[in-house]
């Protein structure tokens, strides 16, 4: 038995928690996997996984030769990547996660050109808004949008957006533009129920930051779906500029309290490694070229 490939396989059944999980991404069956962390247990001569019918926990053991061999893995991939540095074609599967209508709109129109400049990599997107586990899920990379909670991960700025006011012609005929955030009170406010903040609209500019209670009938998970809305005249949404900015263009969208917004950043994030793979740096890098050259993704100020 390879020993590396059994402390490979050993690791990601402690990231994931699974060996059927870890059996997908390798391409082989549970049975393989299992028998690979039996054999690594037998030439150790000590149990290092206390086997459930659902889940796996570590021995005390366990725990202590995951840690070093977490390190050992990490040493190997980088002593791999320096060797085959010179002349090295990026390849392999890269997996990364990002939030739905940003990766729809954004980020997919651009993946026909990193693919054509590195055709031997296999990208696996992930169109989400859930902020997954990128250890237990086997994921290489995710983007981002607004404050990060994770400490453990690794953030490369990419750039900024901002939050802002807006509604339709129409509605604002029947319902007088507010001249203030606390007149928003008098408005029917669409709300993302998925914000850190829930209904809670803060805004930053020169003043102190200001927030205001949203308040409407209407709220749901996507910003799709809170376009359609206000595209059908019905309220003030807190919208991010990039998903409005040609229904702005185009007069079907008007922004309100144009002094008010609020920045966020836009982030890639990835386990705290300290080898990053070629792949892995190959998009970094396209998407920092990519939203460097774009006036709208890099706002500062």
């Amino acid at each position: 038995m390879d020993m590396i490939i059994a402390m490979r396989s050993f690791a990601r059944v402690v990231e994931s928690g699974s060996f059927s999980d870890v059996a997908r991404e390798e391409s082989t069956t549970q049975a393989t996997i299992s028998k690979r962390v039996a054999a690594l247990e037998k030439d150790l001569g000590a149990q290092l996984l206390i086997r459930g019918s659902r889940t796996h926990s570590l021995t005390e053991t366990g725990k202590l030769y995951y840690d070093r061999v977490v390190n050992i893995l990490h040493e190997i991939e980088e002593a791999e990547s320096e060797v085959r540095a010179a002349g090295v074609t990026p390849k392999g599967k890269l997996r990364v996660t990002l939030p739905s209508m940003f990766g729809s709109l954004y980020v997919a129109p651009l993946i026909p050109e990193f693919l054509s400049s590195y055709p031997e990599i296999q990208l696996d997107l992930k169109f989400t808004e859930k902020m997954l586990n990128l250890v237990e899920e086997g994921v290489d990379l995710a983007i981002r949008l607004g404050n990060l909670e994770d400490s453990s991960l690794i953030a490369r700025p990419l750039g900024s957006d901002d939050l802002i006011l807006v509604s339709s012609p129409g509605y604002l005929a029947k319902h007088p533009a507010p001249l203030h955030p606390s007149e928003l009170t008098n408005h029917n406010c669409l709300v993302y129920s998925l914000s850190s903040e829930g209904a809670t609209w803060s805004f930053t500019n020169q003043k102190p930051d200001t927030s205001v209670r949203a308040t409407g009938n209407f709220q749901c998970d996507t910003g799709s779906g809170l376009l359609e809305m206000l595209l059908a005249d019905t309220g003030i949404a807190f919208m991010p500029r990039w998903l409005v900015g040609k229904y702005l263009e185009s007069g079907q969208l008007v922004q309100v309290l144009n002094q008010y917004y609020r920045r966020y950043p836009i982030n890639a994030v990835y386990p705290q490694n300290r080898y990053v793979p070629l792949k892995t740096r190959c998009f970094l890098d396209f998407m920092t070229q990519k939203i460097k050259g774009d006036a709208m993704l890099n706002n500062n100020g």
